[in-house]
């Protein structure tokens, strides 16, 4: 562990071109639970409905009631903190290393980190908009009127998340992607690397240094220049106290 360490230290010493590619791993240590794992929100039911039932577009058009009483109770934390992974990979970007963060999660703490160059590629809890109107409605807002969640123009409110059913933002994707392509290192943080489209975003890097950090083993690790099968936290924290 310590000369793996060592060595990624020594590639983040001399690199300035840097992404990090995040999942929910990398939130688990703020308090905020995955999906897949064992005690993942996937493995259990809200009132006889599977997680991605309702957070499907059909159920929340279908039912936006029980969609935002299940959406409030499981995804959105307003009392989550960034942990030390979040604020490790925030400081290489301060120090003019990290190009990019590349997230799949909603929850905004790489921003409350530091992080500015974020691309959010399934959307933030922090933003939703009226579905008719396009009217901004801050999420404290939305959560005192979760049991009729519309506008005062009569339009749907919906968070600015992508649930299932629904595609990626092009545009997003483009500048993630261009990210990837360009980067020298990649470091690829807390996912298990299953949901697509964003799992296959991996295979675009040219770049030298492939680093994946995540407690379990992912498809890609034979690719890999480092593998650290340990805390994103525990780990990051580490590798930035000398740089």
């Amino acid at each position: 562990m310590n000369n793996k360490l060592e060595y990624l230290k020594d590639i983040l010493r001399k690199s300035d071109n840097i992404v990090f590619f995040t999942g929910a791993g990398v939130s688990t240590e703020s308090n905020i639970p995955d999906f897949r794992s064992s005690t993942g929100l996937y493995n259990s039911k809200f009132k006889n409905y599977s997680p991605e039932e309702i957070i499907s577009h059909s159920f929340f058009i279908k039912d936006p009631k029980m969609f935002y009483e299940y959406y409030f109770d499981k995804m959105v934390y307003f009392n989550a903190l960034p942990n030390p992974a979040h604020k490790a990979i925030a400081y290489l970007e301060q120090i003019g290393k990290v190009k990019g963060v590349i997230t799949q999660n909603i929850d905004n703490l790489h921003q409350l980190a530091g992080s500015k160059n974020v691309y959010e590629l399934h959307g933030s809890v922090y933003r939703n908009y009226c579905s008719k109107c396009n009217k901004f409605v801050n999420t404290k807002d939305l959560l005192e009127k979760k049991n009729h969640p519309y506008c005062e123009c009569g339009g749907l409110i919906k968070p600015d998340v992508v649930l299932y059913e629904e595609p990626l933002n092009g545009q997003i994707i483009d500048e993630a992607l261009e990210k990837i392509i360009n980067a020298k290192v990649l470091i690829v943080v807390g996912t298990s690397l299953t949901v697509q489209p964003a799992a296959s975003f991996v295979s675009y890097f040219r770049g030298k240094y492939l680093i994946i950090i995540n407690k379990e083993e992912t498809h890609v690790d034979k690719y890999a220049t480092l593998v650290f099968h340990d805390s994103a936290a525990k780990v990051l924290s580490e590798v930035v106290k000398e740089l």
